[in-house]
């Protein structure tokens, strides 16, 4: 088993400067004169690259499904998730949301609110183009309601998941600045969009989407649910500049290889459903240039995933200590509360948990993990370059994901679940 102190984990390590692209290449001189609108409308009208284009054609297709949620064969697996106090500060995020209304003109309210049930909540994606141009871009706005945006996710996140898309924003800068295409890649290159009224009593949310950033936050009283989200770096470090030092995503790299060399050589082939990250023989559809190994990410919301590798009850107790850190990682956007009360929930359903490899699991190779159960599913891969021009999966590009199964995504299992109101009585109705 490999063991790194955490002041290591901290330290940048500089590797991905050896892949640093040509900037003299069309493609760069391009997108370094363009601005999102631009670079997007580009990507729509002329399919460069024809690959990304093909799969968001793709994803236009999926959004045309209902709403079903991952499953494991098709079937929504019911009476998974109830109504239950988290003593999520709801007062204070409404308070907070409203104050960023209330600096809005009517236009910009307009753009910024959509209805709870809207398909559009769907539509985050993370790629660095702008895909689906809906609610307030950040860069756009005046830096007071930025600011009182950026209030509305510290406010509702946890202190370290706040942080954490801090890094991440902080790092899409990074990037953008390396490939001199600051207008498509900056700290704010990011949508938010309401979901529903700001309310203490009835339910609504919020969405945050762009480059390696995508939060899906859905709200009802003192309940939370953070599903889906996607959280990705290209590199995952800064090594240079005002904010050098920060790192992303290597506690949850770190957990994942432990766990693998942890297990028994038995268990480490039942484990690794392919030896290498793009494999002959996995079949079609299984890797795609975009999302790679990853299986749920954007549009994916109705896909359907067997159980791979291994079950948790094959684990011992330190190798379960493990793969709960590492859900303990994935939900750090939620308050402590909730995050304990969902962990507790995805114990409940322990026997039923997978785990599953792809890849070496030597100190320096790159891999692909998935843990899955009926209330969770979180996926961990390291990636080619997409701006930085590694050919093969390197670990300073990494991408994580995290669904709520069974259609625990956006709240939708809860939302039967809330009562009809009608008035400000609060009086039910009965349909």
């Amino acid at each position: 088993m490999t063991t790194t102190n955490t002041a290591e984990l901290e330290r940048p390590t500089g590797e991905y400067r050896q892949y640093l692209p040509d900037l003299n290449l069309k493609r760069f001189q391009v997108m370094c004169q363009q601005d999102a609108h631009e670079y997007a409308h580009d990507f729509k009208t002329l399919h460069n690259p024809p690959w990304l284009h093909a799969l968001y054609m793709h994803w236009l297709e999926l959004l045309q499904e209902p709403f079903k949620g991952v499953t494991t064969d098709g079937q929504v697996r019911p009476g998974l998730f109830a109504l239950q106090e988290e003593d999520v500060p709801i007062q204070q995020i409404v308070d907070a949301t409203e104050a960023v209304t209330a600096r809005l003109s009517d236009k910009q309210k307009e753009a910024l609110s959509y209805h709870i049930d809207s398909p559009h909540w769907r539509t985050w994606s993370n790629p660095e183009f702008l895909l689906s141009n809906k609610g307030l871009r950040l860069d756009e706005v005046d830096t007071p309601t930025r600011d009182a945006i950026m209030n509305v996710l510290k406010v509702t996140l946890s202190a370290e998941g706040y942080d954490k898309a801090i890094k991440a924003m902080r790092i899409n800068h990074f990037l953008g600045e390396l490939v001199q295409s600051p207008a498509v890649m900056n700290e704010f290159s990011y949508n938010f969009v309401l979901f529903g009224r700001p309310s203490v009593t009835r339910p609504w949310g919020w969405s945050f989407y762009g480059h390696h950033l995508c939060l899906n936050i859905f709200l009802y009283r003192g309940q939370i649910v953070a599903s889906p989200w996607f959280t990705g770096a290209e590199p995952n470090e800064i090594d240079a500049g005002p904010h050098a030092g920060t790192r992303i995503l290597q506690v949850e790299e770190q957990l994942g290889l432990q766990l693998m060399q942890s297990l028994s050589a038995d268990l480490q082939t039942q484990a690794r459903v392919y030896a290498l990250m793009k494999d002959p023989a996995m079949p079609p559809g299984r890797w795609n240039r975009d999302d790679q190994r990853h299986l749920c990410g954007a549009y994916r919301d109705n896909r359907e995933v067997p159980y791979e590798g291994i079950r948790a009850s094959t684990f011992s107790d330190d190798q379960k200590a493990l793969m709960y850190g590492i859900l303990e990682q994935y939900l750090l956007y939620l308050p402590a509360k909730s995050r304990a009360m969902k962990l507790d929930n995805v114990r409940r359903y322990e026997a039923e948990t997978h785990f599953c490899w792809i890849g070496g699991y030597g100190n320096d190779d790159p891999f692909y993990y998935r843990i899955q159960s009926p209330v969770i599913l979180v996926e961990f891969d390291h990636h080619s370059g997409v701006f930085l021009n590694n050919e093969e999966p390197k670990k300073f590009h990494i991408h994580t994901l995290l669904r709520t199964p069974n259609g625990g995504d956006y709240g939708y299992a809860l939302r039967p679940q809330i009562p009809a109101v009608e008035g400000l009585n609060g009086k039910e109705i009965v349909w």
